[in-house]
């Protein structure tokens, strides 16, 4: 054999026993730089010397031996103890396997390698930031992540939203959350980004703007907790925050001026709203006094028409009987209707003169008389 001692040894390793007769393959110098190999041989039996130092009648007996391994298996056994804190839940595994939970205080399983303990902290409250990054120090903001927070609306917008969600380990389902997510944090931010989008689509960017941001926090919250639940993954969605929703950081002035804009408009159609509210019942009251004033002097004409067909009728009837007097009559009536509003002057049919009448009730008035009894002024004479 290449590696047989040259002196005369047998084995690969030349002569043995001893502090180690013969020499190795590596020449006069061990792997130590003693010159000699490890011996396997020597290196046992002075494994057992030491035993036997444990061992009661220093001797290997196979009671000894049982007394060994039942102490080594006693001490890997104490070692499966453990502690459960207040903010923690035990899960225990036997093999790879879920066994159970486990709740606060001292518990025990199997140690390792066949049992296994794992203690998710269940009560801490954790935050996923979609939409923007905040500083190492969570004051502020440190940048914006555009492919993350801008999104289409239901009229065909684009809004920037930045929001948060606050999660926490379920404490009824810690053993989901352990074996069914391979990357929480990952899961949790897609599952919100999509929920946000699926809500953001169904409204118009001015209702985001302005009053619907509570309703959609709480909608992009149920329907995270749906999913999450659905994929089994033992979260629960505590809260979910809007950070910022605006416009795209590009069309923004263009956007407040339209929205400047509208609101104008608005001003102006409810100025004119209320002054149609207040011309319309005046013109419609002018209306139904006009149609009243109009229905009035109908049957004010209606009536007159009347009348004076009866009264012709009458007269007529009269005629028939008298036709003689009725002519003088009608006549005279007739002349006194048209001269009773002129003056009349009087001729005499002698022609001696023209004499002017005057009515009586046209005379001229006497002036009062002023002054006292005894000497009054301005009296007529």
């Amino acid at each position: 054999m290449p590696w047989s001692n040259q002196s005369g040894g047998g084995g690969p390793w030349g002569q043995r026993g001893g502090s180690g007769g013969g020499k190795s393959p590596w020449g006069s110098g061990g792997p130590q730089g003693n010159g000699n190999p490890p011996d396997l041989e020597d290196i046992l039996r002075r494994s057992q010397d030491r035993l036997k130092d444990f061992i009661p009648g220093g001797s290997m007996g196979g009671r000894g031996l049982i007394i060994l391994v039942l102490g080594v298996i006693a001490v890997w056994l104490l070692t499966g103890f453990y502690t459960v804190r207040p903010n923690e839940v035990g899960i225990n595994m036997i093999f790879g396997k879920y066994t159970g939970t486990a709740g606060e205080g001292l518990r025990y399983n199997l140690p390792y390698p066949i049992g296994r303990v794992m203690k998710p902290n269940v009560t801490a409250q954790q935050r996923v930031e979609v939409g923007y990054r905040s500083t190492p120090t969570g004051q502020g903001r440190a940048r914006d992540v555009l492919e993350e927070s801008l999104m289409l609306t239901a009229d065909e917008n684009i809004v920037d939203i930045d929001f948060d969600a606050v999660w926490q380990i379920n404490p009824a389902r810690p053993q989901d959350y352990v074996f069914n997510l391979q990357n929480p944090e990952g899961t949790i931010k897609s599952v919100a980004e999509s929920a946000m989008r699926e809500v953001i689509g169904r409204r118009n960017i001015q209702a985001i703007l302005t009053t619907e941001q509570a309703s959609i926090a709480q909608e992009v919250r149920q329907i995270m907790q749906e999913a999450l639940d659905a994929y089994g993954a033992g979260v629960l969605i505590n809260v979910v925050q809007l950070q910022a929703v605006q416009p795209p950081a590009d069309v923004r002035q263009a956007f407040f001026d339209v929205n400047a804009a509208q609101q104008d408009a608005v001003r102006v159609q409810n100025e004119a709203g209320a002054f149609a509210s207040r011309v319309v019942p005046e013109a419609r009251g002018e209306a139904a006094r006009t149609v009243q004033q109009a229905e009035a002097y109908r049957e004010q004409s209606v009536a007159d028409a009347t009348g004076q067909a009866a009264r012709f009728r009458q007269v007529y009837e009269e005629y028939r009987k008298a036709p003689a007097v009725s002519r003088e009559r009608m006549f005279l009536e007739t002349m006194e209707r048209v001269y009773g509003g002129v003056d009349k002057i009087i001729v005499d049919q002698n022609g001696q003169g023209v004499v002017p009448f005057l009515p009586l009730t046209q005379q001229p008035q006497r002036p009062q008389p002023q002054g006292n009894a005894a000497n009054p002024q301005g009296a007529t004479r």
